[in-house]
């Protein structure tokens, strides 16, 4: 460099020091103010030369203003003459009258976007078949400016690898009705859809996810035709976060790799990966808001996420965007905002869902290093034991009888209490709804056969089918005698004795008594002359390959458990079924008669019994509201952390204090505010992404050492207790494909 140019750069660089009246009037009101951002500034404009970075204000008051620069996302100084012609006119710096008083007089501060209203005709009515063939990867873009429509056509004309197209358009008349003519005649399989000026790319994005139509793949790719025109270089930008996920080399490798690495959610170009707090604007608030939808909070001291809103993401991130019920009416009209609109809180959320499966974000080089065997990918896969055997327990409430009649009105089920559950506080996540399977009648026994048939695809072996049994008057036994009358109905099924009395409070511990459980001198040869049918069903599982599998729900319960124990092994025996395998649940509450851990061949773990502790409650427990925000007037209950009760699980003192021969368990969820209402007690934080990480704990912790390798799910479909596998309203079948995927069963 020459010393005429060192010179010249020098003089540059002291010119901020040396300011002019209006200037220096510009640097008080902009302190002053607040309103210049040097984090935006920075990153908007990278090309600003180091020395000045400590000194961005005075950079932007001297040179930046006058280079169209913007202080900050939301203001800038063309447009800021041009809408206000008075400030053109005094001949004063824009930034200087605006940092004065503009801001406080609702003055237009940025170009306006022109918005064309979308014709009901060309209005989406989106329907995806869920067993439509599929690619393995899709590509979903969304085009904003036309004009950029042929370098995304080359891009994807030049991509090696299969997949499935889906094109958004921002509506804007006849220009994108004839370019989405255009794409549909030169992408004959894509999928076009014109959509309002609204959300950015992310509600487009959005309206493909809550129509199901990324469901399904092993990853979905967004791209979008940014112009950043805040940012000098938005070219080279855009290019650079485009060919950092669809390289023109390579790809098909890069792909696989980001496919199989189980730790990954997000693919990003290098230098996508934001790890700082600054990065929050003015989302924060936004964002923990759109987190509560999920059942997740936030602290606002982190934030990592995958910028530019261009990368490849994993599954699990499309169904917990989907779980958030977002649509258009939540998104705000486009008005050209930079920052603080659902559709940027919404890039932040990103990061946060996937550290809620506790996955990672992946930038290209890494991915590459993953390829290549330079870096380790962090997955603890290989030491992962997966269970042998996985067991639900199954309720067959959910259909009339008399006595239910009688109790609680004519032709109660627990359908009723299920609809009309309402939410305790803000982010409580009720109701919860079922959808694929409906409000069935079990009198229908074809029902059985799709649960069974669900539950088989997605890797559960056998129902646990809650067996009500009072000294010989049964309750609820319609769907399974149907069943049994139905052979080729394919139900794997065997018996859990709930053998509390039937209480008006549900818990089988207080309330007043509805059905006693009284256990008459002889009720063991009783029940099991009643078990007989079943045992001898072809469906009846035998787990070990030999022996029917009995379950008893409260075994302390019973007078003389050990002595109820060896008469019904005997009864069975003399009934001609042999040995049996016969198994109690870890209740959370002793009964009047201890059990030994040997009178049974196994034990069940049921969460959430026994494994909640007092530094668990965020609500009810002995440190009072700890939920940072007020509940629902009247409510009385216990709110507890499902992620501590995750950590518990797996806890050596909590283990310790299992016996040897117990199934572990685990529970998607729980929640029984449709049965106890201000009264209810519920996990805060269960959604199928954590429930995935706890089925990893378990699987690295405790299945291995579990009796006979075996998992147990609390519950198939206790729908009043939100324990359910069952496809539901907000998750849809998530928490089943979670299961399956972590079972190693590809479901598709």
């Amino acid at each position: 460099m020459s010393t005429g140019s060192m010179l010249s750069r020098a003089m540059r660089f002291l010119r901020i020091f040396f300011l002019k009246p209006q200037e220096r009037a510009a640097l008080k009101a902009g302190r002053d103010s607040g309103l210049f951002d040097p984090v935006y500034y920075s990153g908007a404009y990278p090309q600003v030369h180091a020395l000045f970075r400590p000194f961005l204000l005075r950079h932007y008051i001297v040179y930046g203003e006058r280079m169209g620069y913007r202080p900050n996302p939301d203001f800038s100084p063309s447009a800021y003459l041009r809408y206000n012609p008075d400030v053109a006119d005094q001949g004063v710096s824009p930034f200087l009258h605006y940092a004065r008083s503009g801001h406080k007089e609702d003055r237009l501060t940025k170009e306006l976007p022109k918005v064309e209203e979308l014709p009901d005709v060309l209005a989406p009515k989106l329907r995806f078949d869920p067993d439509r063939p599929r690619a393995d990867v899709a590509i979903v873009m969304h085009i904003y400016y036309p004009d950029l429509w042929p370098e995304f056509k080359a891009k994807i004309e030049s991509l090696d690898i299969a997949h499935d197209l889906y094109v958004t358009l921002t509506y804007r008349g006849d220009e994108t009705e004839e370019l989405a003519t255009q794409i549909r005649a030169e992408f004959p399989d894509a999928t076009v859809v014109p959509l309002e000026n609204r959300g950015r790319d992310i509600l487009p994005f959005l309206t493909l996810v809550n129509a199901g139509a990324l469901t399904g793949y092993k990853a979905i790719c967004k791209i979008h035709t940014k112009k950043s025109p805040h940012r000098e270089d938005g070219e080279k930008w855009r290019r650079h976060l485009i060919d950092g996920v669809l390289p023109d080399e390579g790809l098909e490798g890069l792909l696989e790799t980001f496919i199989g690495d189980e730790k990954a959610s997000f693919w990003v170009a290098d230098g996508q990966h934001f790890d700082d707090t600054k990065w929050w604007g003015s989302n924060l608030e936004i964002t923990r808001s759109l987190l509560r939808r999920i059942e997740v909070e936030i602290s606002g001291k982190r934030l990592s996420f995958p910028a530019g809103s261009i990368y490849w993401m994993k599954p699990v991130i499309v169904d917990l965007l989907r779980a958030m019920k977002l649509n258009t009416e939540q998104f705000d009209p486009e008005l050209a905002q930079v920052d603080g609109t659902l559709a940027h809180a919404l890039e932040r959320t990103m990061g946060f869902l996937s550290d809620v499966a506790e996955l990672e974000i992946r930038q290209t080089t890494q991915v590459a290093q993953i390829r290549d065997g330079q870096l380790e990918s962090g997955s603890d896969a290989q030491d992962l034991t997966r269970p042998a055997f996985v067991s639900t327990f199954y309720l067959p409430q959910f259909h009339p009888f008399p006595e239910n009649d009688a109790w609680w009105g004519k032709g109660f089920t627990e359908w009723r209490g299920t609809v009309a559950a309402t939410p305790m506080f803000a982010g409580h996540a009720q109701p919860v709804l079922p959808t694929d399977l409906g409000y069935y009648d079990l009198r229908a026994t074809e029902v059985m056969g799709d649960q069974a048939a669900l539950a088989r695809a997605h890797g559960i072996d056998a129902f646990c089918v809650y067996h009500y049994w009072f000294d010989g008057k049964r309750l609820m036994e319609a769907p399974l005698d149907k069943l049994l009358e139905r052979p080729e109905i394919d139900f794997p099924f065997y018996l859990c004795w709930a053998n509390e009395s039937w209480r008006r409070n549900w818990d089988g511990m207080s309330g007043t008594i509805l059905v006693e459980q009284t256990y008459k001198n002889g009720f063991e040869q009783a029940l099991v002359d009643d078990s007989l049918k079943y045992m001898r069903d072809p469906r009846y599982m035998r787990p070990d390959g030999t022996r029917p599998r009995f379950v008893i729900y409260r075994p302390e319960d019973m007078p003389d458990p050990a002595g109820s124990v060896a008469r019904m092994r005997a009864a069975w025996q003399a009934a001609g079924i042999g040995e049996v395998e016969l198994g109690a649940v870890c209740f959370h509450i002793g009964g009047d008669n201890p059990v030994q851990d040997d009178l049974f061949d196994f034990w069940i773990e049921m969460p959430p019994h026994g494994i909640v502790t007092m530094d668990d409650y965020v609500f009810g427990g002995p440190e009072g509201n700890k939920l940072g925000r007020d509940v629902r007037g009247g409510f009385k209950g216990l709110v507890y952390d499902y992620n501590k009760v995750i950590e518990n699980s797996v806890s050596k003192s909590y283990v310790n204090d299992l016996p040897a021969n117990t199934i572990c368990g685990v529970m998607p969820s729980w929640d029984n505010s449709a049965r106890r209402g201000f009264d209810a007690h519920m996990a805060y934080g269960a959604n199928p992404a954590r429930f995935g990480v706890w089925l990893d704990r378990m699987m690295l912790h405790r299945v291995g050492t579990s009796y006979r390798r075996e998992l147990f799910v609390n519950a198939w479909n206790e729908w009043a207790e939100k324990a359910v596998m069952e496809p539901n309203s907000i998750y849809g079948d998530m928490a089943l494909r979670t299961l399956s995927a972590k079972l190693g069963k590809e479901v598709r």
